[in-house]
């Protein structure tokens, strides 16, 4: 009977903290800068929050930014479910759901991502000793096309998109880059994700803009990457060029390739497969430490 009403009580202390973690939140006040019309309650950019208790909080938060070929959100498996697992190791998570480019709802919808990535790490830093963060200790990982939206967030910070008065920082203090894109060369790119963020026929001078390899400074922050060679949706070299021009400007980075597992391997694999080689590239760079 005992360990009857001990289950119980767990039971309830767990779906309480499950509904206290979990916090979905309006991205933007009022006006979306760029923004045409009004959007869908579907549209609207939100951050879904999963803030760890006090006791377990390390200071470390991260901007989840799901991929999607800048067409769609997979929200679930590249979003939730990395946020679950970051707040149990006392990371604060922040999952973006971003709008996706559509010149019918934005003046220029290349810049309609990254203005929602610019305002999310705005939010975090703004509420940082609220959500028990520490505003040094605020990263980014993107997956896919995720991974070029949090490369771009990473490589062109110094110039703000969004009404920024505080002149508050929005540079990521580190990245995690999961199967990115990373340029929008043909070389090197993936067609559906080039088109859609930047249309059919682009300038050369807008590809290269968003031609993350070639954005790089002294300035970028520490990165994690990680793919494989076997990558039929995302070519591989996406990774390697972005780890060498990051190695060209003294910048630490760790670059993981695996031979096999195509895109979206980490999906498949048990969290602590995927999760480990990331903390401990972090507490590497003196960012993260459990307690």
């Amino acid at each position: 009977m005992k360990n009857k009403i001990l289950l119980i009580l767990m039971f309830f202390l767990i779906v309480g903290y499950s509904a206290v973690a979990q916090q979905v939140l309006p991205l933007y006040p009022d006006t979306i800068p760029g923004n045409l019309g009004r959007l869908s309650k579907e549209e609207e950019p939100t951050l879904t929050l999963y803030l760890p208790v006090k006791e377990n909080a390390t200071g470390t938060a991260v901007l989840i930014i799901p991929g999607g070929a800048y067409g769609f959100l997979a929200f679930e498996e590249e979003g939730i479910a990395i946020g679950k697992a970051f707040v149990e190791k006392g990371i604060a998570a922040f999952v973006l759901k971003y709008r996706l480019p559509k010149s019918e709802t934005m003046r220029d919808k290349s810049f309609g991502p990254l203005v929602d990535a610019q305002q999310a790490m705005k939010v975090i830093r703004v509420n940082a000793v609220g959500w028990n963060v520490e505003p040094s200790k605020v990263g980014v990982i993107g997956y896919s096309a995720g991974g070029h939206l949090a490369s771009t967030l990473g490589t062109h910070f110094s110039k703000s998109y969004i009404p920024n008065k505080e002149n508050i920082s929005l540079r990521p203090d580190f990245m995690i880059l999961v199967y990115p894109v990373i340029s929008m060369k043909d070389s090197l790119t993936h067609i559906g994700s080039k088109i859609n963020l930047l249309g059919l026929d682009p300038p050369l001078k807008k590809v290269i803009l968003f031609s993350n390899e070639v954005q790089v400074t002294k300035d970028t922050p520490p990165t994690y990457l990680t793919h494989t060679g076997d990558d039929g949706v995302v070519d591989v070299n996406n990774s390697i060029v972005f780890y060498r021009a990051l190695q060209k400007y003294g910048v630490d980075a760790e670059l993981h390739l695996f031979p096999k597992g195509n895109h979206g391997f980490t999906q498949r694999l048990p969290v602590i497969e995927w999760l480990n080689p990331m903390l401990t590239f972090l507490k590497r760079e003196g960012l993260y430490e459990h307690k």
